[in-house]
């Protein structure tokens, strides 16, 4: 089934939840909704769901128009970032709920929980409570809940963010094996960039109730289209200058070449990610002096904060293996160079 919204509004007491939102989602995708806190992205999709009604705009699923649809007629599945499990319900009752509302038969009932608890790979567990589940393995009960109906669209708003670090990751591994078995429309609610890169083909990024960006992983996080989206995806650097002659901006010693079509003086804020911060111990071509006046331990990276002089900084990750084979350390004078770079004029 596929998704598409058409100008889609919602505001509460003046506030713009979501303004003007249009989008549309192919049957079998998987697709994040990105985006901090307030931006809309929790209301945009309970309206997909259902769960809120628009001021306006249009809801279409597989063509079908169902902004005013119930939530049951638009044959939808939605998770919850909290679970919302019955307490005193049995795994299988749980997943069985839905299915007991529509009144299907106990076989098929009993087929389809079990197909369910297998998918979930938590056969056997059918007779526990949720207080004798982990974190996660609620999480995936909730899914399983969601899925028995056989829905066309299964909605997830924040399904992770109750749980820690390591569970959060492997539930990313599960959502991406689920949706290669079921090949089901999904979209997923989360403010986790890592996550939103790792599981979903195409990302929507939501800001002060808009998309602001509708793009691949790659293409959102190499070709930020706003300075919002520069700054909030990834870690970056960002510096403020402006043109100093036709297509040439300078900030300490570093040289950006830059659209000739700015004008001289235009005042622009320049951003760079850390890993696109070339650092060797010897000279190469076009590289400037710096020191090491800090460093730190990232895991699979070293960061260092470089002091390039006049009281300017910039920070630069190197790979663990690089960093320590070239034996970078503080206080150390090495070379630096930007290799990739991203321009916004700053309007006055």
């Amino acid at each position: 089934m596929s998704i598409e919204v058409r100008g889609l509004t919602k505001h509460y007491n003046g506030f713009k939840a979501v303004h003007n939102v249009s989008a549309k989602l192919e049957t079998g995708s998987l697709t994040a909704l990105l985006g901090p806190s307030g931006s809309g992205k929790s209301t945009l999709l309970r309206m997909i769901a259902g769960l809120e009604i628009p001021d306006a705009g249009e809801i279409h699923l597989t063509g079908r128009e169902a902004t005013y649809a119930s939530a049951k007629e638009r044959n939808v599945g939605f998770v919850f970032q909290h679970y919302a499990l019955f307490k005193h319900m049995t795994v299988f009752e749980n997943i069985a709920f839905g299915l007991r509302v529509r009144k299907q038969g106990e076989k098929e009932i009993q087929d389809r929980v079990f197909e369910l608890l297998d998918l979930i790979q938590l056969t056997g567990y059918e007779k526990r409570y949720p207080s004798q589940l982990s974190g996660g393995q609620r999480q995936r009960v909730a899914v399983a809940r969601a899925l028995a109906p056989r829905p066309e669209v299964l909605l997830l708003d924040e399904p992770f963010g109750a749980l820690d670090a390591k569970v959060r990751e492997e539930l990313r591994e599960w959502i991406l094996r689920l949706h290669e078995e079921t090949n089901m429309t999904t979209l997923f609610v989360t403010h986790d960039q890592q996550e939103a890169m790792e599981v979903a083909s195409r990302i929507l990024i939501m800001n002060h109730g808009e998309i602001e960006q509708d793009g691949t992983p790659i293409e959102i996080f190499d070709e930020p289209a706003t300075h919002f989206i520069a700054q909030f995806v990834g870690e970056t650097n960002f510096i403020d200058t402006e043109i100093s002659e036709k297509g040439l901006a300078v900030w300490g010693p570093f040289r950006f070449s830059v659209n000739p079509h700015l004008s001289v003086r235009q005042k622009i804020r320049i951003y760079f990610r850390p890993n696109d911060v070339y650092v060797t111990a010897q000279f190469e071509t076009l590289q400037v002096r710096a020191k090491i006046a800090k460093t730190r331990f990232k895991g699979t990276v070293i960061e260092y904060k470089l002091d390039i002089g006049e009281d300017k900084y910039i920070s630069a990750q190197v790979p663990k293996g690089v960093a320590l084979a070239s034996g970078f350390k503080e206080g150390q004078e090495v070379y630096a160079a930007i290799t990739a770079f991203h321009v916004f004029p700053i309007q006055p």
